[in-house]
């Protein structure tokens, strides 16, 4: 369902540089794509230590071995790296989320477990990515927490769409609560957030996975 090849760095600097050709000034692409991969994986490292607020550009060029003058092709201010990061993550969401075959999208319930399994597994493989996003959501400046909000929104907005259409067709309880799709994110932020929690009860992502589906289905499934 998901490679985690296709969301290494490299892979998703990729995307950051084809979304931001007007910022980033290294003409190689090969060699840019490479130099960004060390910057945001120091600037995800420090900011999982220090918090992406107390992390100065200078403290981004020291632990990355890019000078202050290299750190400057990629990004004019922090706020431009944060965007960056951000938006790549709405972009993946978008991407991922969007992908189920058309069998799977015209069952209402098997769409909903494969939206919850493949928002899980994304999350698994963009692990340092969703943890930054989600942690220093509160932190950041306001056209930035917009982004970060438009991206819980978004995903929302998948589930919403299928429970809507399952209520329609009868597989989903016509009282269904319309709060369910909302209530859906904070279970799947659960598992990048409080993942030390799940690795001390030694729960497996597919263990993980099906609770969630199961506590989604028990809150919407038509009553025997």
């Amino acid at each position: 369902m998901i490679d985690p090849e296709t969301y290494s760095t490299e892979r998703l600097c990729e995307g950051i540089l084809d979304r931001h050709r007007d910022t980033i000034v290294v003409k190689k692409p090969a060699f840019a794509v490479r130099k960004l991969s060390v910057i945001v994986t120091a600037a995800l490292e420090l900011s999982n230590e220090k918090g992406f607020q107390a992390m100065s550009l200078r403290d981004l060029s020291e632990v990355s071995g890019v000078s202050m003058g290299g750190l400057y092709a990629y990004f004019d201010t922090k706020t431009t790296l944060l965007k960056m990061i951000l938006s790549e993550v709405t972009a993946q969401v978008s991407n991922a989320l969007s992908g189920a075959p058309e069998e799977i999208e015209a069952d209402p319930p098997r769409h909903l477990d494969w939206l919850i399994e493949t928002h899980v597994h994304l999350t698994e493989a963009m692990l340092p990515w969703f943890t930054f996003a989600f942690m220093e959501a509160k932190n950041f400046p306001a056209a930035e927490r917009r982004i970060a909000t438009d991206s819980e929104e978004l995903t929302e907005r998948f589930f919403a769409d299928t429970i809507a259409r399952g209520v329609a067709d009868g597989s989903f309880r016509p009282d269904t609560s319309p709060l369910l799709a909302s209530m859906i994110k904070p279970l799947l932020q659960d598992w990048y957030v409080k993942r030390s929690k799940y690795r001390r009860r030694a729960v497996s992502i597919d263990t993980y996975v099906t609770s969630i589906q199961q506590i989604v289905h028990d809150a919407c499934a038509p009553r025997e």
